[in-house]
């Protein structure tokens, strides 16, 4: 089964009703996929999630209030994460990997920090730390400006050369390759309160460092060289303030770097959750 045919399944916790798909084998180590702004489980690059899957299991899920899950879209990263390690409980993993892109990337940290017994290792992808630099409304405005591109991720999550635009046209079809059962999109309500989580992060000064400080578990960060939403600047921010990373930027990519490089980055992630 990959992303484009496996059939969603629910689980309820505390009340919420959790849409996910599993991939991959029913033994080892799950990767759990955290999710950017605006995304859905139909959003992954079905490159990167069925490679992924081949020797792991892997879940995409929609957090509270996304796609098919019932509940609210919280406004803020730290109920996020508490609705995540809902999920996660319900399917009685008591050991995952994180996968955590943007947005997700900040749920992860969280999760990371406040479970550490739960989460042996993270990925932290286009993501920043809690204070650090964000540019959400302008690039989203710049994108938006952009009437001749057919779709809004391709000035969001793509550099403007001929061979980021191509490799974002590919995505697109890949990520469009699903037809049957597809997320619904999220609406303005819920892009709302999820800018609001990501603009409250950013806005929030932690001078301690307090969350990347209780950050035991290894850390692979990856970012693009020409992130604008979330500059490569928080990649370079987390390594230095985490005590077991490494990082990776990716050549004339945005803020799709992992859908821009799919192989490289499989192999990447690969060799960090092998180690």
């Amino acid at each position: 089964m990959t992303l484009e045919t496996t059939p969603t399944q629910f689980v309820e916790a505390a009340g919420t009703r959790f849409s996910y798909r599993w991939l991959g084998p029913r033994v080892g180590i799950p990767l759990i996929c955290l999710q950017h702004f605006s995304g859905n489980m139909d959003a992954w690059d079905p490159a990167v999630v069925n490679a992924l899957a081949k020797d792991r299991p892997v879940i995409v899920f929609n957090n509270a209030g996304l796609g098919r899950s019932s509940g609210t879209t919280p406004d803020n990263v730290a109920q996020m994460a508490a609705d995540a390690a809902r999920f996660i409980a319900a399917l009685h993993f008591s050991k995952v990997d994180l996968l955590g892109y943007s947005l997700g990337g900040m749920v992860a940290q969280v999760l990371a920090a406040e479970h550490p017994k739960l989460v042996r290792k993270l990925l932290l992808v286009g993501t920043a730390p809690q204070g650090g630099e964000e540019h959400l409304m302008e690039v989203l405005k710049e994108a938006q400006s952009h009437k001749e591109a057919p779709d809004p991720r391709l000035p969001l999550f793509f550099t403007p050369s001929a061979a980021s635009q191509a490799a974002g046209v590919a995505f697109l079809k890949r990520a469009s390759a699903r037809t049957d059962d597809r997320d619904p999109d999220s609406s303005q309500a819920i892009m709302g309160q999820q800018a609001k989580a990501i603009i409250g992060w950013c806005a929030t000064k932690d001078p301690g460092n307090k969350i990347l400080s209780a950050i035991d578990q290894p850390v692979l960060i990856v970012s693009g060289s020409n992130d604008t939403m979330l500059p490569d600047s928080n990649a370079y921010f987390m390594f230095k303030h985490l005590k077991n990373a490494q990082m990776t930027l990716y050549p004339d990519a945005g803020h799709g770097a992992l859908f821009q490089y799919p192989e490289r980055f499989v192999n990447h992630t690969e060799l960090f959750l092998s180690e």
